[in-house]
């Protein structure tokens, strides 16, 4: 296949982690009929799992022993290439406390769903261990854009000024009556797919908003805030990783063009590794540089932050810096209190502020935009910038304590 047919794969408003948009939307849908038409039924679902999911966990491997033997699927305890990352790590911290792990695979291909053996203890899971005290209430909207910021709000969580719409006459009433800029974005989802940025007329707004009703019949309309997205990962009720998420950037020296600042950051080594992707030097760059009054040839001053676009996607060219050792207690104080209002011990979540070394009570226009109940713990072990951590081993030693390693994280 050559690289232009891969290229029309891509949709450009999705990046490199491009889904099908069909797909993506009649999911989403069809989910929330469900939930809706068996939500009288969840008091009892909740019974019912208490009772019969350790039954179900205990009878789990033996249907994957089945396929095995049908030669559909298999049971491995080796960690396999084709992997995620998020994946490889959690793995690799367990291989070093002694737990055993187990992958089931279909087809000859990965899944996410896992066993893991401590010491007696046998558990499953998908995706990441979870620690005791996960309330399925969460789980089922944590992830629901609209549903954590009323959630937030009554907690006294900072969050944008916003709401949801589907239909153009309801996203126009929003645009109306919130303060300028605002972004839109699908109500569910990740990694910044068919999210708009700095919006202010409404020819532009709407052209975003159909944009965002591509992967969500719902659309997230808020009010733009202000500053860098950190992805905080809570673990067990303690802040466990801050990472910066930065739009692909270049700091000015006064003398390089922004073309040659560019150039000379995409032959970063780390750009060619297969996590960080170089910066794209497209129509979008052009625009996000126009908005700050600059042109490829415009030669910035010196520690001038000069942006290329808005998304802070690796796939973009975005960048990150983990800055768990510089959090200000202020800030770690309102971090932990998401624990309280989530319901989970595992979580992450999406905040904006400027600055995460100041108290978020001094900044204007920061709060938490989205959560995720399966944090990419992979992006705190390898950062562009900053030094790494270790959520995956602080989330085993709290999954199986026994297996604590004396670390220092």
């Amino acid at each position: 296949m050559s690289h232009s047919q891969i290229n029309k794969k891509i949709c450009p408003d999705c990046g490199p982690a491009t889904v099908n948009h069909v797909v993506s939307k009649t999911t989403l849908i069809i989910g929330f009929m469900i939930r809706v038409m068996t939500r009288p039924l969840a008091k009892l679902e909740d019974a019912v799992v208490s009772v019969f999911m350790p039954h179900f966990e205990a009878f789990l491997p033996y249907f994957f022993k089945g396929l095995s033997l049908l030669r559909l699927g298999r049971i491995t305890e080796k960690l396999e290439d084709d992997n995620i990352d998020r994946t490889k790590f959690i793995w690799k911290a367990a291989t070093t406390r002694g737990i055993v792990m187990k992958q089931f695979r279909i087809f000859n291909r990965p899944t996410i769903i896992f066993m893991a053996e401590f010491g007696g203890q046998k558990i499953i899971f998908e995706g990441l261990p979870r620690p005791k005290g996960a309330s399925r209430e969460s789980l089922e909207w944590m992830d629901n854009k609209g549903i954590m910021k009323k959630k937030f709000q009554k907690g006294g969580i900072p969050v944008a000024k916003g709401g949801t719409a589907m239909t153009i006459l309801g996203a126009k009433k929003l645009f109306y009556f919130l303060n300028h800029p605002v972004i839109t974005k699908p109500n569910l989802g990740s990694r910044s797919r068919h999210t708009t940025t700095h919006l202010s007329d409404e020819v532009s707004f709407l052209k975003a908003f159909l944009k965002a009703r591509q992967l969500s019949p719902w659309v997230v309309i808020e009010e733009e805030l202000q500053g860098f997205v950190f992805r905080i990962t809570l673990i067990g009720g303690k802040l466990a990783g801050a990472l910066r998420r930065e739009p692909p950037f270049v700091m000015g020296n006064g003398i390089s063009t922004v073309r040659e600042l560019v150039t000379k950051e995409n032959e970063n080594p780390k750009r060619h590794n297969g996590v960080f992707h170089e910066i794209p030097m497209d129509a979008e760059a052009v625009e996000e540089l126009k908005r700050q009054g600059l042109k490829w040839e415009s030669v910035p001053e010196k520690n001038m932050f000069v942006t290329l676009n808005q998304k802070v996607g690796r796939g973009q060219g975005g960048s990150n810096t983990e800055m768990l050792p510089h959090v200000h207690p202020e800030n770690v104080k309102l971090f932990e209190k998401l624990v309280k209002v989530l319901g989970d011990p595992l979580v992450g979540v999406d905040f904006i502020m400027q600055d995460i070394e100041k108290p978020w009570t001094e900044q204007k226009l920061c709060g938490a935009i989205e959560c995720n109940s399966l944090p990419f713990l992979d992006l705190h072990h390898m950062p562009l910038y900053g030094e790494p951590i270790d959520p995956s081993g602080k989330l085993w030693d709290v999954v199986f304590p026994a297996s604590r390693l004396n670390t220092n994280y």
